[in-house]
């Protein structure tokens, strides 16, 4: 009799856990859901702004895009000049 008792015992923690687990679950699965749809939004939005960002920058670099002048090799050679190559800008 005492193992049934211990059965018991055992079964209505396991019950209460899982009761538990089974009535607190739901509500975390819709917040998660409500969390996971909102960061979903904001990635959305981000991905829109990085792509016009992206256009812009592309559209500048194209506008700026204009081929330095480059010293001919005659000029090289010309007294007064120091033979330094030009300075081309990094960005």
């Amino acid at each position: 009799m005492e193992i049934f008792g211990g059965f018991m015992v055992m079964m209505s923690i396991i019950g209460l856990f899982l009761a538990v687990v089974w009535l607190i679950m739901p509500f975390v699965l819709f917040a998660m859901k409500g969390k996971q749809d909102r960061s979903f939004e904001l990635l959305e939005t981000i991905e829109k702004r990085l792509g016009t960002i992206d256009e812009q920058l592309s559209r500048l670099q194209s506008a700026h895009a204009t081929p330095a002048p480059l010293a001919s090799v005659a000029d090289e050679g010309l007294p007064g000049h120091a033979n330094q190559s030009p300075a081309t800008p990094l960005a």
